[in-house]
């Protein structure tokens, strides 16, 4: 979408193949803890934003979507607003000034977690 000139936030791209591994193994990928915080340091360079917490501009949020060819179990869920947690929902009711916003974000966000959860545990 980028290269056709769309305006799309920064993110980053975790292939298929680590969920595949994850899948069968239920290890994580060598390596795939230490790359993904690479790229969160990268987004908060190129953002100014701090995650889970405050940056020079703001705080940091990240969506997390599928974009897998082919469905997979689990994979076609969305989490929004990874990044916020007990104290960072209190800086973004300070940075928005709207308290019953960021709350209802958090709670979201853990319906949202928890509901990813329940499936994989039950299923």
């Amino acid at each position: 979408m980028v290269k056709i000139g769309l305006a799309v936030p920064p993110g980053f791209t975790i292939i298929t193949a680590a969920c595949v591994h994850y899948s069968k193994t239920k290890l994580q990928p060598a390596g795939l803890p230490e790359e993904t915080m690479k790229a969160v340091a990268k987004l908060e360079a190129d953002t100014g934003k701090g995650f889970g917490g405050q940056g020079k501009n703001g705080m940091l949020l990240l969506s997390v979507r599928s974009g897998a060819a082919m469905s997979m179990p689990g994979m076609m869920d969305t989490v929004l607003n990874l990044g916020l947690n007990d104290k960072s929902v209190e800086i973004l009711a300070k940075l928005t000034g709207n308290e019953r916003f960021a709350f209802d974000s958090y709670r979201r966000f853990i319906h949202m977690h928890v509901a990813i959860l329940t499936c994989r545990t039950f299923s």
